[in-house]
């Protein structure tokens, strides 16, 4: 592949060929014309008037001529640089019409074209091309489809100077307010830690309280350091003061979330309670947020908060650009009001569905009353978001719960940047101008890589201020390990300085401190301790954190219809993680119980894969008859198993949690039950148990069920026993507890 031959070069230098075109056209062909990767200044000549075309027809060769076409040439190239677009114009042109140059060189010229250091696919000049055109394409400009293909994925760069943060200035009235010390948004940002507080929050040292609020039930607070004040009851966290922008709606939280013509119910005592307790910008882990009750409350607040700081991040910023330009003699603290890159707030949810729903809720938020907010791309973004029509089977008859989750476009691999200023939003922002980026995990990692591979990039994660984690749970029945992933590249130092001035970054940025300077909110419809984890070893808030610990009083071992003895049965773990334990107390004190040929039609329910895994390979090391059923197994495979397990042929079934979650089918033929593990949902125990009812043979034998369970199970036991009964369970030294269900009283 040949290289455009550089703008100051002599004319002596140029091939017979390329001097017969110059002389022709006043210009080199294309081909050798390198305007946007040039390492060296051209020249520039001011020209007197724009010098006109020369005929092909003049065949005269003096110097004084040639010294002319060499200024038309070096004057062309200058305004190449300014405008592309005009210059790709010109080589289609000149490709068409001169019909000198050979076809091998046109070909040269259009593979060099695909060199993303050289050039940009749309033909955009940059004063740095190789950092601003990488930059652009971390939103997933080319994305590989895992068969080989190549997909372009959209990003809005036409909008780039609207939208910019550097350029623009506040509107009338940002711009003659001031902002309020007393809002906690400046207290927060505007809070200096010395090197001893933030070693001191490295090493995790804590100091815990308990209280108890009216609908988020017990809190449990953490606080690093002593010199800001433990959580009180509501009346110490009231609702925070909200944006200019989103005063007129922000009452009208629910609408996004209420059918077409219902009635728009008020902002609920929970979200005034949630509202309160963000505003207080400390890490918050809510643990009952149901997808039928309480899902559509918490994202509506959520997304507030994240409105109501990006917009008083950008008006600081906004107001600082007006300063500046009417004063030079601002105070260099005073200025320094945004981090390393743009992007302050990332959400992450994990299907298309929960994305567009956020969306939603924003513009509903920012809409000016009888007027249309102007959103960039909304249509595109509609039809990329939106669920088409027969995604669900009209006859699919599931539970209310899966309809909740599963409702919408369940796509997991997505995530688009949005930007907002003043009252317009922009979607398929690129990253590095986004304010907010809503994705998935798995769309992020693909962005994001792993070590050692070549095209990554993280470093637009670098000042994320606000991490908003919903539906938790949902990622564990996913990926958990992109969850972890994602948060390991969050607030690292970047690799590059992305064009930020850097009299206007702010000093804990620059620091390396945006960690200790970030909120995190997780909310999750169980509580799990993999979820807790993230807390403890990836969030290191400054500020504390807030923890609901809500333990049920009555468990979902009471919605069992079935006449079925529950056996529980503990045993001995060292830790969370100790899986040997559990596994071996299966081998050797469970299975043995069923292999007799008597026990047939036994069902397994494994809430790991990799236990399901190590069980599948044990059983096939033993020669047992079985069949398995997984989340990767395919239809045929299903249908097999589940006959051949109805039928008898099977004597086990192994069966995952995952596959449960995401199909919800009804197994026939179950006479004995055993629970490698507790289920993560706690309703899942009492759908599975219920499906002994189906498909019952006459003249069968008594159904049995078995659960295994250890110390760390706590939450999963209280969540199907009761918190009582699993109080009385983890203290006693009886290893094994029963339950009798389907009777009038439950022994």
């Amino acid at each position: 592949m040949g290289k455009r031959n550089r703008g100051n070069q002599e004319i002596s230098n140029l091939t017979k060929k390329q001097k017969k075109h110059l002389k022709e056209f006043g210009e080199q062909h294309p081909f050798h014309d390198n305007v946007v990767d040039r390492p060296e200044k051209t020249q520039i000549l001011r020209l007197p008037h724009t010098p006109e075309r020369p005929e092909p027809e003049i065949e005269e060769d003096s110097d004084e001529e040639q010294q002319s076409a060499y200024e038309k040439l070096l004057s062309t190239m200058i305004q190449g640089a300014y405008d592309n677009s005009e210059d790709e114009e010109s080589n289609d042109d000149d490709d068409g019409e001169d019909e000198v140059v050979d076809e091998a060189e046109g070909e040269s010229g259009e593979e060099e074209e695909d060199d993303c250091d050289d050039k940009d696919e749309e033909g955009e000049a940059s004063d740095d091309p190789k950092r601003k055109e990488c930059s652009e394409k971390t939103n997933g400009d080319i994305e590989d489809n895992g068969q080989g293909e190549i997909k372009a994925e959209f990003t809005d760069k036409k909008n780039e100077a609207a939208f910019s943060l550097e350029s623009n200035l506040p509107a009338e009235e940002e711009e003659n307010s001031e902002e309020q010390n007393e809002d906690m948004f400046v207290k927060h940002q505007e809070i200096e830690l010395s090197e001893e507080e933030v070693g001191r929050i490295s090493k995790g040292s804590k100091i815990k309280t308990q209280i108890k609020w009216t609908k988020m039930g017990t809190l449990q607070c953490m606080s690093p350091l002593e010199r800001f004040p433990v959580l009180g009851q509501p009346s110490s966290a009231p609702v925070p003061l909200i944006h200019k922008t989103l005063e007129a709606n922000w009452h009208l939280l629910n609408q996004s979330s209420q059918p077409e013509g219902g009635a728009v119910l008020d902002v609920t005592e929970l979200q005034k309670e949630l509202l309160g307790l963000m505003g207080t910008y400390r890490d918050v882990y809510f643990t009952n947020s149901s997808p039928l009750k309480e899902a559509k409350e918490v994202r509506s607040a959520y997304c507030l908060h994240a409105l109501n700081h990006v917009l008083k991040a950008n008006t600081r910023v906004l107001r600082n650009n007006g300063k500046l330009k009417g004063t030079k003699d601002m105070e260099e603290d005073s200025s320094r009001d945004q981090g390393i890159t743009r992007p302050k707030v990332l959400i992450l949810v994990p299907f298309r569905d929960g994305a567009l729903r956020v969306v939603q809720t924003f513009i509903t938020l920012m809409e000016p009353k009888g007027k249309k907010m102007d959103v960039s791309n909304k249509k595109r973004f509609k039809e990329e978001f939106g669920e088409e029509p027969g995604d669900m089977p009209p006859n699919l008859h599931r539970p209310d719960d899966y309809q909740a989750v599963f409702s919408g476009n369940v796509d997991d691999h997505f995530r688009i940047g949005v930007s907002i200023l003043k009252r317009s939003m922009r979607l398929y922002s690129p990253f590095y101008s986004s304010d907010i980026i809503i994705a998935s995990p798995l769309g992020l990692r693909t962005v994001l890589g792993a070590d050692g591979e070549k095209k990554r990039d993280f470093d637009f994660l670098s000042s994320i201020e606000l991490l908003i984690v919903d539906q938790a749970d949902v990622f564990l029945m996913q990926n958990w390990e992109h969850v972890l992933h994602v948060l390991k590249h969050l607030n690292l130092q970047p690799l590059d300085s992305h064009g930020v001035d850097f009299s206007r970054v702010r000093m804990w940025n620059l620091n390396n401190w945006a960690a200790y300077y970030r909120q995190t909110l997780v909310f999750s419809a169980v509580q799990e301790p993999q979820i807790t984890n993230i807390l403890s070893k990836h969030c290191h808030n400054y500020r504390g954190q807030v923890c609901s610990k809500t333990i049920p009083k009555v468990g979902s071992i009471s919605q069992v219809l079935v006449q079925l003895p529950h056996v529980f049965q503990m045993f001995h773990s060292d830790s969370f993680m100790d899986q040997d334990a559990r596994f071996q107390f299966f081998v050797d004190k469970i299975l043995p119980q069923y292999r007799d040929s008597i026990m047939s039609h036994t069902f397994i329910y494994v809430p790991s894969y990799f236990d399901f895994v190590r069980l599948r390979n044990f059983l096939k090391k033993e020669d047992i008859s079985f069949a398995s059923i997984s989340e990767y197994s395919q239809r045929s495979e299903v249908s097999r198993a589940r006959h051949c397990f109805q039928k008898g042929d099977k004597q086990f079934l192994l069966f995952s949690e995952r596959f449960h979650f995401y199909k919800r089918n009804t197994i026939k033929g179950i006479s004995n039950l055993i629970f490698y593990g507790l289920p993560t949902y706690p309703h899942f125990y009492s759908e599975v148990c219920n499906m002994l009812q189906a498909g019952v043979r006459e003249g069968s034998a008594s159904f049995t069920c078995t659960a295994l369970y250890s110390r760390y199970d706590t939450h999963r036991l209280a969540a199907i026993t009761g918190g009582e009964r699993a109080s009385q369970m983890l203290q006693s030294k009886k290893p094994v507890h029963l339950f009798i269900t389907g009777e009038e009283k439950n022994t």
